[in-house]
């Protein structure tokens, strides 16, 4: 069962990876500043760890840092599929899988699995529903501050350097994107909640929980 876990691990980081080739493999700068990639690829490098960890029965990545990630990747599937639409014609593929799936619909079912199947639980500590959310603040600070700096950076077309329409200050102004960020921030931590309550409610450990 070990070795089982061990290369589904593995098995998510390739899908966030692979996923998020652009912006790591070719160098394009501009796929930087999407949050999908940056959780995928955070998450991605975490599953590396703890693949390799359970397959060598090393020392498995701190609780509050898979939670954290827990979070944020199936944050990022549920705004893509519930905000932003998975239509797209431009995509690419790896293995014949299209990179926009498998970075926001495989990788977050699959880590989401791993959570609720192999991980420990009644480990995270009240603080963490709320120090989870600290990433979401630095990621729109970097957003408005890079498109300050580089006004036609991309990644959208034209040279537009706000990855997505709730944060395009050019176009919504401050006084909308305050308000979009504050209920962006409410639903982050409803879903922190969510997470951290249902690992409490979950046993310790389960019938498959393999970090010991």
């Amino acid at each position: 069962m070990r070795f089982v876990v061990g290369i589904y691990r593995l098995l998510i980081a390739f899908f966030c990876l692979g996923g998020t080739y652009e912006a790591w493999l070719l160098g394009i700068g501009n796929k930087w500043v999407y949050f999908t990639f940056q959780t995928n690829i955070a998450l991605g490098l975490v599953m590396l760890w703890a693949g390799a960890a359970t397959l060598l029965k090393g020392v498995q990545p701190p609780a509050w840092l898979k939670g954290c990630l827990t979070l944020y990747i199936v944050i990022t599937g549920l705004v893509a599929i519930l905000v932003l639409g998975l239509n797209s014609t431009d995509y690419k593929l790896v293995l014949g899988i299209r990179t926009t799936w498998m970075i926001h619909v495989i990788s977050p079912i699959l880590a989401l699995a791993d959570f609720l199947l192999f991980n420990p639980h009644r480990r995270f500590h009240w603080h963490n529903v709320l120090t989870w959310l600290i990433y979401f603040p630095f990621y729109v600070a970097f957003v408005l501050i890079r498109a300050a700096i580089w006004p036609h950076s991309g990644p959208q077309p034209g040279g537009n350097p706000y990855p997505y329409a709730f944060l395009d200050l050019g176009h919504l102004g401050w006084a909308q994107l305050l308000v979009n960020l504050a209920e962006y921030l409410v639903v982050f931590f409803a879903l922190s909640l969510v997470i951290f309550l249902i690992d409490r409610i979950l046993p310790a450990k389960t019938p498959l929980t393999i970090d010991r």
